[in-house]
């Protein structure tokens, strides 16, 4: 038997070593070239494990190639922190122990840092979150632009100027893919409202497309070296966004030169063919395939999956087809899970938690402060009441794909009981109650159930209102249907639950009302002039109370500025005023075209609730004149424009200097001005700095259709410093020849 196992054993040997001998060289080496790595994996692979990359696996996952060594793909929601294990086929939490997140601040509260170095920390510790987790793509960020603000989607992104969203963009990708975790940005493109938006076709002029809508994405792609995009869900030029011929291959591929991985939103892929042809490379969660019935090849029949190899092998489909999409793919997991390089992450850590509260407290936004009743001094205030339902309300758990598996949340009253301890008395009236929270994926975000009438409600706040010294209502929106949350848009621009009426009724018992407002878009504010302060506190995560009262009682001096106007009212926002919101029929066209937010205002001369732009703080500053060290720029020259800011207050604190560029002779229609430049610059009391910003033409520059390329004309300019968009502070002229 010895014999005959050693003779087994020998020819074994033979044959192994016979095939080895006929297998070319492995790039095994991980800091090898990756295209030449790419190259011999493809070289590799059989048809059907080309095939089998092209498609999910599972609800989250797309599969590798076990044979060579290649990994699974595993891709996470989302842009606000790591989504809890999901069972195989479904969405409902697997049950893990260990999978309770850091919930990060919403991307409006990000953006309304104006802080690149904020938006760089963010990437950071959400890509270590994401790798710790064993995820190698990550479902974010979303840089979708803000037109209306009825979309209940806007929370996820980062405003509605194309500029600001393409500077705060790219330090969230480099810190994201430092981990080696894949950015899938996302919503490639046009996704602007949550209304049909599996059916509706966009409309939208090719300078409109490539001055507001694409620049974001552009600068990911290019700046920032995203390794994936995520398609959209609505048509753009009668095709579906993720798989479109237009944007796909002919503005991602051919002009960006993006070489990176497209990936489909979960359910938006509609035809193989096209699916082949337009640009996709991995499909998600379509529903086409009995999946919801359990069938247990769901998987198989996907677009891109069964229908795909069938084409492949008739012959129909050339084999280059899906080397083009595998070549991608590879490319993207020998960046990600298959780099010699990647960290091993870290997850639900205090340093996290931290991190967060630092941006929620740097992206908060004073938008008043009458007779200075913020901050809070706690020497002198002996009872504060809270009120609103808003102060004791999770907003980790709903609202779409955003939705987390929190390893804690703080609550804005908890975090002002914490902060106020026995310095003063800390009451609470619910004043409101809403609908029932909606649960997600298993989740409930806690809601206390609350029969007492509105009346009562009312009583009992009014009640506590006139026995404190400070009131902060603590309302706004939630995560529920028809309010920030993806899948539906908001029916309007009011508050729900009939908080104005609270608020203005609490206003006549108690001057010192401060109203603290939660959410991720505009609201209407008809008691504005009737409450001394409004706080934009955002979606802040897991950090959320302890960041609200810091900023409340002085702790922090706020330096948050929006990054989207309030209108007044609804038709005060351009894709309303042109009645082009939601559409007909399933068309929707952007009539208003390059004027969307403050472009709009300031064409109409359309004062706004608050401007885009705006925020306050706890200290003045003080703006000298800007000067431009030249009057004339060449088309390849340069300008350098300098302000000196002073901080006049009594606190330490940062302002945001904004830079706008008129145009002030153009041939074509231009925005009255354009954000071109901004730094957020720290100053202590008392301290002086001198703020420089250098542009060239492409400041200048408009998007020309008829010649497709961007232009600068001869001509005069002028350079805006503002505070705001409506706050311009000094000009200075310039021309360019």
């Amino acid at each position: 038997m010895k014999i005959i196992k050693s003779t087994i054993l020998a020819g074994a040997l033979l044959l192994c070593c016979s095939l080895a001998a006929q297998q070319k060289p492995v790039y095994l080496d991980p800091n090898a070239n990756i295209e030449k790595r790419v190259e011999d994996a493809l070289s590799r692979m059989t048809l059907e494990e080309k095939v089998a990359m092209c498609h999910a696996q599972s609800k989250f996952s797309s599969a590798g190639v076990p044979r060579l060594g290649i990994p699974e793909n595993w891709t996470s929601d989302g842009p606000h922190g790591i989504r809890a294990e999901v069972f195989w086929d479904q969405w409902n939490q697997a049950g893990w122990t260990n999978d309770s997140c850091i919930a990060f601040p919403a991307l409006t509260c990000l953006a309304a840092t104006w802080s690149p170095e904020m938006s760089a920390l963010y990437g950071k510790v959400i890509g270590e979150e994401a790798r710790y987790r064993n995820k190698n793509i990550l479902l974010a960020p979303g840089v979708n632009i803000y037109r209306t603000p009825l979309n209940g989607r806007n929370f996820e992104y980062m405003g509605e100027d194309p500029f600001l969203a393409s500077k705060m963009v790219v330090p969230y990708i480099h810190g994201v893919q430092s981990n080696g975790v894949a950015a899938c940005v996302k919503h490639f493109a046009l996704n602007n409202q949550e209304v049909d938006r599996h059916t509706v076709n966009v409309n939208v002029d090719d300078r409109t497309l490539y001055e507001i809508y694409l620049p974001a994405f552009k600068a990911a792609v290019q700046e920032g070296k995203a390794w994936a995009i995520m398609g959209a869900y609505n048509k753009y030029k009668g095709q579906w966004a993720c798989h479109n011929q237009y944007l796909l291959n002919d503005i991602l591929r051919d002009e960006w030169k993006f070489d990176g991985v497209v990936v489909s939103d979960w359910g938006g892929v509609s035809n193989t063919k096209e699916a082949i042809y337009h640009g996709l490379d991995m499909e998600f969660g379509t529903w086409t395939n009995g999946l919801s019935e359990g069938a247990s090849n769901a998987y198989d029949n996907y677009y891109l999956a069964q229908p795909f190899l069938k084409l492949l092998k008739s012959g129909e489909v050339k084999e280059e087809e899906v080397d083009k999409k595998v070549r991608n793919i590879l490319r993207m997991v020998f960046r990600t899970n298959m780099s010699a390089n990647r960290t091993w992450g870290s997850f639900g850590t205090k340093e996290h938690a931290l991190a967060g509260k630092k941006i929620a407290e740097e992206g908060i936004v004073l938008l008043q402060n009458k007779n200075n009743v913020l901050p809070i001094d706690l020497n002198k205030t002996k009872k504060i009441a809270v009120i609103g339902e808003n102060a004791i309300k999770a907003m980790t758990v709903g609202g779409g794909s955003s939705s987390l598996k929190a390893k804690y949340e703080v609550s804005p009253l908890d975090g002002i009981k914490a902060r106020v301890g026995s310095q003063a008395e800390v009451i609470y009236a619910r004043g409101y109650v809403g609908e029932k929270g909606q649960k997600q994926d298993g989740l409930s975000a806690g809601d206390t159930f609350d029969s007492r009438s509105f009346q009562e409600l009312l009583d009992e706040a009014l009640k506590a209102a006139k026995e404190a010294d400070v009131v902060l209502f603590v309302g706004g929106l939630n995560k529920n249907k028809h309010q920030d949350s993806e899948g539906d848009d908001r029916l309007g621009l009011g508050l729900p639950y009939e908080q104005d009426k609270i608020i203005s009724e609490l206003a006549k018992v108690n001057k010192n009302i401060v109203v603290v407002n939660v959410s991720g878009n505009a609201v209407a504010m008809p008691w504005v002039n009737e409450v001394a302060s409004i706080v934009q506190v955002w979606y802040l995560g897991t950090e959320a109370g302890n960041a609200i009262a810091s900023v409340l009682v002085g702790d922090v001096n706020p330096s948050g500025k929006l990054p989207f106007t309030f209108p007044v009212k609804l038709e005060d926002n351009g894709a309303h005023a042109m009645n082009e919101y939601p559409g007909v029929d399933n068309e929707v066209t952007y009539r208003e075209g390059i004027f969307v937010g403050y472009r709009w205002a300031d064409k109409e001369k359309i004062k706004p609730l608050f401007p885009f732009g705006h925020g306050l703080g706890y200290s003045t500053f003080a703006y000298g004149k800007v000067s431009a060290d030249k009057k004339e720029m060449g088309i390849n020259g340069q300008v350098t424009l300098s302000v000196n800011v002073k901080n006049t207050g009594s606190r330490d604190g940062a302002e945001i200097v904004q830079l706008y560029i008129s145009d002030l002779k153009s041939s074509l229609p231009r925005p009255v001005k354009e954000l071109k430049g901004f730094e957020k610059v720290f100053l202590k009391a008392g301290e002086e700095k001198t703020v420089s910003f250098t542009i060239d033409k492409e400041a200048l520059s408009f998007f020309d259709a008829d010649k497709h390329d961007w232009v600068a004309e001869n001509g005069d300019f002028e350079a805006l410093i503002g505070a705001s968009s409506t706050d311009i502070k000094s000009k200075v002229s310039f021309s360019l020849k």
